[in-house]
């Protein structure tokens, strides 16, 4: 009978090829509530989770991706219950974690190959190389991964998460220290991979990045999910017009109708306006009363990094010093 019901599942997950369906998943680490009565529908798209260090981003993943038991809830990879079926949930995934997984005392090629042959691939050479071409990587693949760039050794990550052709990519933190140009063609690549029907979760503090790639985006904080939509959904939350003050001398609160001082950013002053145009010289005409000089002033439209702050506000990081990590990364960098 259990037989029976395994083969149904299985049949089930290769109905549903891309799917990641989660239900109620909750995570509790004692008194403390990591990710709280989850409730998402993801599928052939590129879907990125915003949210401030501690908010459960990664203890999601971690859920998802079997690697972490849920308290409460569950959830679906391709069909297959992550907690009654984690090895079809494996191997119907790859997971990209933050800190960098290469063997920089092997080449290239033999990391990719060291992938393919733990997941039984078929022909693990010619898989191998065909991934590398993919990842335009095909031309250094003979190379210790140790003299690679960030860039390079993210794309050889990507290929050794590729090698088995999975349905669903999980991406924590994809570019986190890499240059513009780098981040650009690691992008491209995870485009790419969406037009070719594959799911991509993917977590990211860059808001530009989720901007421009991502197809819908949740923002979390705390555990809970506070919207999901596309980026361009989610800016209508905010209907103000955003005004940019660069000052000098000491702030104080100005009072302008229409005009809400959002907040202080490095030297200058963020305020939300119904009419930004407008508001403008009304605004310096207040700080010119109280004698303060306005150095420039802007006005735009929001952005993702304003949807943002205004659904989970300012968060100070409080998490404690990981020198394990410190050491991991600075030893990267050596």
């Amino acid at each position: 009978m259990a037989a029976t019901k395994e083969n149904e599942q299985i049949a089930k997950g290769d109905l549903i090829k891309n799917r990641i369906e989660i239900r109620d998943l909750t995570k509790n680490y004692g008194d403390l509530c990591a990710v709280n009565n989850m409730n998402l529908s993801v599928g052939n798209e590129i879907f990125g989770i915003l949210g401030p260090n501690g908010s459960g981003k990664t203890t999601t993943i971690l859920m998802l991706t079997t690697l972490l038991a849920p308290s409460l809830g569950t959830a679906e990879i391709c069909g297959y219950d992550i907690q009654r079926f984690p090895r079809a949930v494996r191997e119907s995934l790859s997971y990209v974690p933050q800190d960098m997984a290469v063997d920089v005392r092997l080449t290239g090629r033999e990391n990719v190959l060291m992938f393919a042959e733990l997941y039984g691939v078929r022909n693990p050479a010619e898989k191998t190389e065909k991934v590398l071409q993919v990842l335009e990587l095909s031309d250094r693949a003979d190379e210790f991964a140790k003299v690679y760039s960030g860039g390079m050794r993210r794309r050889l990550e990507l290929a050794q998460a590729l090698v088995h052709d999975p349905k669903v990519l999980f991406l924590d933190e994809p570019t986190v220290g890499l240059d513009v140009a780098a981040r650009k063609k690691i992008w491209e690549h995870i485009r790419s991979l969406k037009s070719n029907g594959m799911s991509i979760f993917v977590t990211t503090h860059y808001m530009d990045e989720a901007d421009r790639y991502c197809d819908r985006v949740a923002i979390m904080d705390k555990g809970v999910i506070k919207a999901v939509d596309s980026p361009t959904n989610l800016k209508a939350l905010i209907s103000q017009d955003v005004v940019t003050i660069s000052i000098f001398g000491q702030y104080s609160p100005i009072h302008v109708p229409g005009v809400k001082f959002a907040k202080a950013e490095s030297d200058e002053l963020i305020f939300y306006a119904e009419h930004g145009d407008f508001a403008l010289p009304l605004i310096k005409d207040a700080f010119t009363e109280q004698g303060i000089q306005v150095l420039s002033m802007s006005v735009r439209r929001p952005s993702l990094d304003d949807v943002f702050l205004h659904l989970v506000g300012t968060t100070e990081d409080t998490s404690p010093f990981n020198l394990s990590r410190f050491r991991n990364v600075t030893g990267r960098r050596g």
